[in-house]
């Protein structure tokens, strides 16, 4: 099954200063050990980027973390909405390489990484969820563990679009 790495939002703002996410160093360090073995298996490593009024193009806190480990064979997709399909080049890119798995990583659980990984599920794609390679902030009702954790329960449940993201911790993740 010919596979991608999907490493969604993994911007300054969202790793550093008032608004980075919870764990960020380890999350960071894991999402690292995952793109070093994607790239060494020849798994394409997609670093995707968003963009609205407070991440603007080009500017510092768009701009990817400086700790993730990027080359430039990486491909690279903007967005400007949580669905990293919608109104991208995206899925034309990992038809035009026959993936049909995506390994999914990133930022933030609750906007971001779930609408992509439902939209992925609905575009037919197996999908692997990293439990412990996404993060995101505390709201006004749950601290950003336990928003993590329920996403990984609800996401790994969901099966009415006839297949379920599988989650696993990056250890255990294998290309």
């Amino acid at each position: 099954m010919p596979s991608a790495l999907l490493i969604i939002d993994v911007q300054s703002d969202l790793c550093s200063g008032d608004y980075a996410c919870f764990d960020i160093d380890n999350v960071l360090q894991r999402v690292n050990t995952l793109s070093s073995a994607a790239r060494q298996a020849g798994v394409p490593v997609v670093l995707v980027q968003h963009e609205d009024d407070d991440l603007q193009y080009g500017s510092d806190g768009w701009r990817l973390d400086p700790r993730l480990l990027t080359e430039a064979t990486d491909l690279r997709v903007r967005k400007t909405t949580p669905d990293a399909f919608l109104r991208t080049d995206l899925a034309e890119r990992l038809q035009s390489r026959a993936i049909d798995h995506l390994v999914i990583c990133g930022l933030q659980s609750d906007y971001c990484v779930d609408t992509t990984t439902r939209r992925a599920l609905a575009e037919g794609y197996a999908v692997t969820l990293v439990g412990d390679a996404h993060s995101t902030v505390a709201n006004a009702v749950l601290s950003a563990a336990q928003i993590t954790a329920h996403h990984n329960a609800v996401l790994g449940s969901i099966s009415s679009f006839g297949k379920r993201a599988r989650i696993v911790p990056a250890a255990n993740v294998h290309f």
